[in-house]
């Protein structure tokens, strides 16, 4: 592909009906597959050049899958992931080792995503080794000093190991780690989660100001609305393995139209006690299927406040003109820009 094809297309990823199925087995040495989890079940979304897109859910919805297959951390089941024009699911070993040069991951776990035995300096330092980023020591140490010294750290820390930093300093060193390689794409896997709120605010300005200085390409994956819609250029929700909305930052916020949209968003809290009180609230019945036996039809149906009969009938939805090939309501424009896979909508 030409420099001038890549330019003309202003989304450096794809995904398109991505599926992701963890197989369930039976039997203490004869093992048997029974059945299968389906964390992805047809997962199609688009994220432009130098924009932010937040991935929002609850628990187990599938966002961190969605995350690590992107990257082929799993190699998805079904489906297709193009960065930048190329197909990564098809790509041998050597392509993706060029690939993940320009991709990278900040994992959730400050803990545990850092090798306890080794320094600081050398986590940071490994992938310019692995990618041979470097000629000389001299060049690699003064490398890893620039990049503790971008994300905020002294660089006298690099021959510090893990556990004498505390949680926001060492999701500092995992960012430095992801920047080491001057990558296009991150994918942000609930980076601020495990920290306290006052250090989280800190980490997501880090990350503002890098993304500006670099010019990156965010995936920004979590459950805490707040925070996504301070990053986020667009937000994209999933339930149960499945896209449902995707709109513009505040679009989504001021005008939300899928049911488990409003739902996720009437349970963030309001500082004001008189417009907390008198606020209308979507309170969800039921709990979350099992992604091993999803409903038919729309999986929200049996949650959903407002699902009639045909939402949970797969031929209706199939013959709908937005329905995908499995029967779940597939994502339609309704202006704008705006997504929502409901048929109600």
């Amino acid at each position: 592909m030409t420099t001038e094809t890549r330019i003309q297309n202003e989304n450096l990823l794809e995904v398109s009906n991505m599926k992701m199925y963890f197989p369930v087995t039976a039997g203490m040495i004869w093992k048997k597959k029974v059945a299968d989890i389906k964390a992805l079940d047809g997962v199609s979304f688009e994220v432009k050049r130098g924009e932010t897109l937040g991935l929002v859910g609850e628990s187990g919805c599938g966002k961190t899958t969605t995350g690590r297959c992107i990257l082929q951390l799993y190699k998805p089941t079904a489906g297709s992931v193009k960065f930048d024009g190329q197909e990564l699911t098809t790509m041998n070993a050597a392509g993706l080792r060029a690939a993940r040069r320009r991709m990278q991951i900040i994992f959730q776990d400050p803990y545990g995503s850092l090798n306890p035995r080794m320094s600081a300096g050398n986590i940071i330092g490994e992938p310019l080794l692995i990618h041979k980023m470097t000629q000389s020591k001299a060049e690699w140490r003064d490398r890893v000093a620039e990049l503790l010294t971008i994300v905020g750290l002294n660089p006298a820390m690099a021959d510090r190991f893990p556990h004498e930093f505390s949680g926001g300093q060492r999701q500092r060193i995992g960012i430095a780690r992801a920047l080491a390689v001057n990558p296009d794409f991150i994918v942000c896997d609930e980076p601020v989660s495990a920290l306290d709120v006052s250090i989280q605010a800190q980490v997501i300005n880090l990350m503002e100001d890098l993304r500006a200085q670099f010019d990156l390409t965010l995936l920004f994956i979590a459950h805490d609305l707040s925070v996504v819609r301070h990053i986020s250029d667009r937000i994209a929700v999933m339930y149960l393995g499945h896209i449902v909305e995707i709109a513009e930052r505040l679009e989504l916020y001021e005008n939300p139209l899928h049911p488990y949209t409003q739902a996720l968003l009437s349970a963030v809290p309001i500082p004001d006690p008189s417009v907390e009180a008198a606020r209308d609230r979507t309170v969800l019945q039921g709990d979350v299927p099992s992604p091993i036996r999803p409903p038919e039809g729309c999986v929200f149906h049996t949650r959903c406040p407002i699902a009639i009969d045909e939402c949970h009938q797969p031929d209706v939805l199939r013959t709908h003109e937005m329905g995908s090939p499995e029967g779940f309501p597939g994502l339609r424009d309704v202006g704008n820009g705006h997504q929502v896979a409901c048929i109600r909508v």
